[in-house]
């Protein structure tokens, strides 16, 4: 009898240990998508047997921070996200090669590093200047000409004598405040702007400036006009206090004409009623026209050589060759896959405008990811706050960026 108890226990415990190794935990950077993303991983378990644990760090939240303290309590996940160069080396000592992968012959945007594929693409994104066009309309703006500043100051200004007759409380929704967690959007989407705006896709030359600490004098002017012009039509309570759900619901609700956001919103948009058509308006903050908007992959996962491997692996190549793997990427959490062989259209407003722009191959990239480790959220993001509320003029924002980007090469 005792032999027999032994055995039944030593099984016991052989199957137990084989469910925590099937397990696997991924942490990612979207609040946006930790709805869906966590009811696709129930599905997962449940077709596979083998629990995805989804670990969401963001929001108010700093990712790379809590990424870092993940590591730093020795929990590390097994698939994780990076963003770019800076977290590329932080932890490219962990990083499997996945060159090999089913999935990575569908995607021309995997993250690649001396010809190994270390980085699955998450979805293409991209942001301009989301607009009302239902209250463009009512004003008589076309948006179509909104391509420079002069043309987007004019609006701007038009729009704001008429906001009782049309029931705005501002111009453009945008936030930037530190409390809230929101400084990604100006020292990392904004900033970008005076990165990529009028460049060629794959056009290096402001970022590499930057990081060498130097900045294009007259080109970064007209940028910092631009972000005083944001500035001044939104209200100061939203970009110091705003969040993502109040910014957005600003918009969503009629009250704002404009939205400082990207097609990673779409699934907040699907928990809201709204009845007007929106489209996207280029970040134009050149004299000159500057027709497109940012596009790029922003985010990769990557499986951590320290963790279970072999079922990272098999969730990734899940996610884009199985039926249930592409509706959740691009019905339930709306986003715009990166892989050829994923025809589903997504049906969210910003995700439609952004595939508008990018089926007329009028785009700019995305740099701000070169940056070194929380210096746009950080540093640059800081600077924002101050202009925002009103603490320093456009002249001494202007410097103090300036300043701030002369620093980098020390960093």
């Amino acid at each position: 009898m005792k032999k027999v108890l032994a055995l039944i226990l030593a099984l016991v415990l052989t199957l137990g240990a084989t469910s925590a190794l099937a397990d696997i935990m991924l942490c990612q950077n979207k609040v946006e998508i930790d709805g869906a993303l966590k009811e696709y991983a129930e599905g997962y378990a449940a077709r596979t047997g083998v629990n995805v644990k989804i670990n969401t760090i963001g929001g108010s939240v700093s990712y790379p921070v809590g990424l870092k303290a993940e590591f730093a309590g020795g929990s590390e996940p097994d698939l994780f996200v990076i963003e770019g160069p800076s977290d590329y080396e932080t932890y490219k000592d962990r990083m499997v090669d996945l060159s090999d992968e089913e999935w990575v012959k569908n995607t021309n945007s995997a993250y690649v590093v001396d010809g190994k594929v270390v980085g699955f693409p998450v979805s293409m994104e991209g942001y301009g200047l989301a607009y009302n066009k239902g209250i463009l309309d009512k004003a008589g703006i076309d948006p179509a000409t909104l391509t420079n500043r002069g043309a987007l100051q004019a609006a701007f200004e038009k729009l704001d004598s008429m906001k009782a007759d049309l029931g705005l409380d501002m111009v453009v929704s945008m936030v930037a405040g530190t409390a809230p967690g929101m400084t990604w959007v100006t020292g990392l989407h904004n900033f970008n702007l005076y990165l990529t705006v009028g460049l060629p896709q794959g056009d290096t030359s402001i970022i590499d400036k930057v990081l060498a600490g130097e900045v294009d004098e007259a080109r970064f002017h007209e940028y910092c006009q631009y972000v005083a012009l944001l500035f001044q039509y939104s209200s100061e309570d939203m970009l110091l206090n705003g969040t993502q759900d109040s910014q957005l619901a600003a918009f969503a609700n009629g009250k704002a004409a404009f939205y400082h956001q990207g097609n990673w919103m779409d699934p907040n948009f699907a928990d809201l009623t709204y009845d007007f058509e929106i489209g996207y308006a280029p970040h134009a903050f050149l004299p000159e026209d500057t027709d497109g908007i940012i596009a790029f992959t922003p985010s990769w996962y990557v499986v951590n050589k320290n963790g279970n491997v072999e079922e990272a692996k098999a969730f990734l190549n899940a996610l884009v060759n199985t039926e249930e793997g592409q509706n959740y990427m691009v019905v339930k959490a709306g986003m715009v896959p990166a892989y050829s062989n994923v025809t589903i259209q997504p049906a969210g407003p910003l995700s439609v405008a952004l595939m508008q722009w990018t089926a007329q191959n009028k785009t700019y990239g995305a740099e701000q990811y070169k940056l070194p480790d929380g210096f746009g959220m950080g540093t640059l993001g800081q600077i924002y706050e101050l202009l925002a509320s009103k603490t320093i003029d456009v002249d001494t924002f202007e410097q103090m960026m300036k300043d701030a980007i002369a620093t980098i090469p020390t960093l």
